[in-house]
């Protein structure tokens, strides 16, 4: 195992956009499903480049409720590709202290698929080295909207003046995972399509030309590289940020 250089800050949730399977796939004169198995061998090794530089979220946009209107066969694949993904991959994660996962609308997946996703989170579960989440016929816009539902009808009664960001974040997907430091978008596109709209507020976006089927663990400490020097001041000014975190300055010039 090689030894991962060390960054800070540290990004403890990456979460990713996997672009470009397709393009990758055309390249090659190759059919898109290519592209995409392509892709989905590229997560075991962008995980475990993860795990080994101490990342302990992970979370993947592999399939998003727009992608429905792709064309049939190519949705057929991605299904099926999906599918194999948990089935083959269960073991490793399990093995290796990885925690699986999956949110979104999972009714309108098979049973099979429905099936796979429970028992590959139940394996899973005890593992805390990395968690794993894929979002899963997912879009940012709705999982607000059944937040708000859910929290409406847990609460009859309230009034407007009741519901804050705490009632969000409570019924959001992602209720017991922290906000992600950092976003990789892959593919050379520059917008966050949907994902993780309430989360990324403070996220640092990093687009990048690769093509996910490319994007390797070089390409993933470039990434950290880059958000290495980045301030994150949250509303901040710099010099707040910067006494924070040099407590020792602030009272050796109030001494």
């Amino acid at each position: 195992m090689s030894m991962a250089p060390t960054h800070a800050p540290s990004a403890q949730h990456i979460a990713f956009i996997m672009d470009g399977n397709g393009r990758w796939a055309k390249k090659r004169l190759l059919p898109r499903a290519a592209g995409h198995a392509k892709g989905a061998a590229q997560v075991r090794q962008i995980i475990e480049a993860c795990a080994e530089r101490n990342v302990r979220y992970v979370t993947l946009y592999a399939f998003s409720t727009e992608n429905w209107a792709r064309p049939s066969d190519e949705v057929s694949a991605l299904m099926s590709l999906f599918l194999k993904y948990l089935q083959s991959e269960v073991r490793t994660m399990r093995d290796n202290g990885i925690r699986l996962r999956v949110f979104g609308d999972r009714t309108a997946f098979s049973d099979e698929i429905q099936a796979a996703i429970a028992l590959a989170e139940s394996s899973t579960a005890g593992n805390d080295r990395l968690h794993l989440s894929v979002a899963a016929n997912y879009g940012g816009r709705a999982e607000m909207i059944q937040a708000v539902q859910t929290w409406m009808a847990a609460n009859p009664d309230a009034t407007p003046h009741d519901f804050d960001e705490r009632a969000i974040e409570a019924h959001l997907y992602t209720t017991d995972v922290p906000p992600p430091d950092l976003l990789i978008r892959t593919g050379g596109e520059c917008r966050i399509s949907n994902f993780l709209l309430w989360q990324t507020a403070y996220t640092e976006l990093y687009f990048t030309d690769t093509l996910w089927p490319e994007f390797g663990a070089k390409s993933l400490d470039k990434a950290l590289a880059w958000f290495a020097t980045r301030e994150r001041r949250f509303g901040k000014t710099s010099e707040q940020v910067s006494e924070a975190s040099n407590p020792q300055k602030i009272t050796s010039a109030q001494a």
